[in-house]
């Protein structure tokens, strides 16, 4: 028998019910191993309480869906647009502030940095070695320039400097 066969000979308002083809007595039954036993009773017909529970349950739930969307009717666009633009300002809010705490953070901490070096700095017991923990721990770290400093006759003299492979223009003579 193919597909064909089996689609065919259900009606067009007909659901396909799997069943056993093999009717097994009550005595075969109880013999069988549970594995077999749940197998056999799965294509089974449930027992008429077990379908009227299903049935009822079915219609409860039918129910109280209609029910839920009589008490709450569906949000207009608009409101639904405001709460969207409410959402992402508090986003925004949000990260704002933690832009905010990483900000503060950062700032107690090269502070509390700066106040630990100075303290190092100032209990040396001679002044040069404070001099010499100065000049290798600076308190501050200071920003390097990247942009260039150098005007146009500099930049020429240091790119003759450069260029001098030989050493004529730095080497002195006596």
């Amino acid at each position: 028998m193919s597909d064909k066969d089996v689609k065919g000979s259900l009606g067009a308002n007909e659901k396909f019910e799997a069943r056993n083809w093999k009717k097994i007595g009550e005595n075969e039954f109880k013999k069988q191993h549970p594995v077999q036993k749940s197998r056999y009773l799965a294509y089974e017909s449930p027992p008429k309480e077990i379908s009227q529970a299903r049935e009822t349950v079915a219609k409860r739930l039918l129910d109280n869906k209609k029910q839920f969307r009589k008490d709450n009717p569906p949000v207009p666009q608009e409101v639904f647009i405001e709460k969207e633009k409410h959402e992402k300002l508090i986003g925004q809010l949000k990260a704002a502030e933690a832009r905010n705490r990483l900000r503060i953070m950062r700032l107690r901490y090269q502070a509390n940095k700066t106040q630990e070096i100075n303290h190092l700095i100032a209990c040396q017991p001679t002044a040069l070695k404070a001099v010499r923990l100065q000049a290798l721990v600076p308190a501050r770290h200071e920003a390097v320039s990247t942009y260039d400093t150098l005007d146009k006759i500099n930049r020429n003299r240091v790119e003759s400097l450069l260029e001098d492979t030989r050493g004529l223009s730095t080497n002195r003579t006596a």
